[in-house]
This record gives structure tokens, C-alpha cells and sequence, in this order.
């Protein structure tokens, strides 16, 4: 229990009203999204800063070994741990040309609500650049119970006063670096690392990486695709890396104006298929998911 004047209790929901980064690991446990097939950890859409990331797949595991001193009848050689996988998870925003990071300028509002009826985590923030420049920031993720290897983000920024040249970059991180938990016994068990690169493709308002594990050989796809409004000036373009996917968009927006961006990605994972065969089932799962919409996806 996180007992800390930001979080109110509340019927069918938590609600955070404040940031507060002592506690944002904490805040990343209790705002996590699950389906039983996919799990999101409650991590900022931005990425950082971050307690730990986390990006779950039900099943997808890496073995280590477990050295001992001097060897004994049934001790075990190896063992087995939960990874991280591809992040879908992540919208980094820039407001002429400065990252949008918590850490820096003025959050003036901050509000996280996890609404346990409708299985939503909605996000508001208003932030002020250390140029000087404000924008809210507007959020709402899902991890669909309807369609299980689908989860999804709409994002939408606007400006509070000047106008404003927005950039938003919407990525697919693999084999993100993990912070080492000091002091823990257990650190060694988490793998750094642990995914090598099978494929990578971006095109359009699209992209998707392919990796394996690398001691249990399991192949693990992760893709995405965008439906973006906004000006008729915005523009949109993709491009892949071995271990990130970024879809771009770049607009400016006048008072008044807002860009709503709505992310869709879809895993797919297998012990025994292709790359190609898992690959192909998780673009099936994401066309399904963007020809149900946002609208049908949350029904």
C-alpha cells in the first residue's frame, strides 16, 4: 500500500493528483495494465524517467544459470526469468525542439485515474517548457480484453497560449536498459539484453521489429500502426533499427489546434514458429485492431 497524499481513494478507481518521483516506481506497480496475455507496467508515456520499465508477454522467459561455489546432488544448473520485451508503450513528445520530461519546466497539473470498470489508464498533464512554452498533454491506454494480443494508446497534445512546432515520436524499444537493483540478491537474474534481432520494417504510419530470446529461442514480434489528426500541414514518417521501430510526426499547432495521435500494437510470440509465421500473425492482430478503431477497441 503507497500511503501518500497524491493517491485518493476512491470507488472503482485510483486517481493520483500529483507527480511524485520518489514514489514513481510504486506509481508504475499499482497503474499497470494486463489482459493475461500482455502486461504494461503504469511507466509515463515518455518513457523517462522511469522507476523500471516493463512490457510483459504471458510465457516468454529467459534462463540463467546459477553458479555455486561448489557443485551439489540436485541443486539446480539454471533457471528462469520473466524478460522484458519489445515497448510499445512509449510517445516522446518535443515542444520546439525540448523534450517533454517532468524532470525539467513546470508541471502546473498532473493527473493519473486507472479506471477499473473500463480497464483504462487516463493521463492530463500541463506542462511549461523552460522556454516558456505550455501544452496539455492527454493520454488514454488500454490493454484490450476483447482482442488479447492488442493494446493501445490515444494521445493528444494542445497548446496553452503561443503556438507551438510539435514533434511526437511514437517508438518500439527493444532490450532497453534496466536499472540494477543495488543491494538485491537477485540482481544477477536480471538479464540485460536478452533479445537478438531477427527483422525490422517501417513504412507509412507503421513499423515492427522481430527478436528472438537468446538461450530459449523464443520469437517474439511486436508491431505498430498510427491513425493521426491534426492539421493538414502535419506530416508523418517511419523508420526501423534493429531494436527500434519510430513512427514521427511533425505539425505546428496554433491556439486552439490539438494533434491526437492513436497508437495500436499487437504482439505475437512462439517457441517453435518462424519469425515470418510469428510476424505475420501479429500484423493479422494489428490490422484487426485498426479496423475495429479506437472507438470499438474500448466497447
Amino acid at each position: 500500500m503507497i500511503g501518500h497524499p497524491s493517491f485518493t481513494v476512491e470507488p472503482w478507481c485510483l486517481r493520483e493528483t500529483s507527480l511524485d518521483l520518489d514514489v514513481l516506481a510504486q506509481g508504475e506497480s499499482v497503474f499497470a495494465l494486463s489482459n493475461g496475455h500482455i502486461g504494461w507496467r503504469g511507466n509515463l508515456d515518455e518513457g523517462e524517467p522511469h522507476g523500471m520499465p516493463g512490457s510483459y508477454l504471458n510465457g516468454v522467459y529467459e534462463q540463467r544459470a546459477l553458479p555455486y561455489a561448489e557443485p551439489g546432488y540436485g541443486y539446480p544448473e539454471d533457471g528462469q526469468t520473466i524478460i522484458n520485451v519489445t515497448n510499445g508503450k512509449v510517445i516522446r513528445l518535443l515542444v520546439n525542439d525540448e523534450p517533454f520530461d517532468v524532470r525539467y519546466g513546470l508541471v502546473r497539473a498532473h493527473e493519473r485515474v486507472l479506471d477499473f470498470r473500463a480497464g483504462l489508464l487516463r493521463r492530463r498533464t500541463e506542462w511549461v517548457s523552460p522556454a516558456d512554452r505550455a501544452v496539455r498533454v492527454s493520454s488514454t491506454r488500454l490493454v484490450s480484453l476483447s482482442q488479447r494480443a492488442v493494446a493501445a494508446i490515444a494521445y493528444e497534445v494542445e497548446p496553452l497560449g503561443a503556438a507551438v512546432n510539435v514533434v511526437v515520436q511514437s517508438e518500439l524499444v527493444a532490450n532497453e536498459e534496466l536499472p540494477l537493483l543495488q543491494g538485491d540478491p537477485r540482481t544477477g537474474a536480471t538479464l540485460q539484453a536478452p533479445l537478438l534481432e531477427r527483422a525490422d520494417a517501417a513504412r507509412g504510419a507503421r513499423g515492427g521489429l522481430v527478436h528472438a530470446t537468446r538461450h530459449t529461442g523464443q520469437c517474439i514480434a511486436a508491431v505498430m500502426d498510427h491513425v493521426a489528426d491534426g492539421p493538414s500541414s502535419m506530416l508523418v514518417q517511419s523508420e526501423s533499427f534493429p531494436h527500434l521501430a519510430r513512427t514521427t510526426v511533425m505539425v505546428r499547432l496554433e491556439p486552439g489546434q490539438r494533434l491526437r495521435l492513436v497508437k495500436f500494437v499487437a504482439y505475437s510470440w512462439s517457441g517453435s514458429r518462424s519469425p515470418a509465421a510469428v510476424r505475420d500473425q501479429a500484423d493479422a492482430a494489428l490490422g484487426q485492431a485498426v479496423k475495429t478503431g479506437w472507438d470499438g477497441l474500448l466497447a
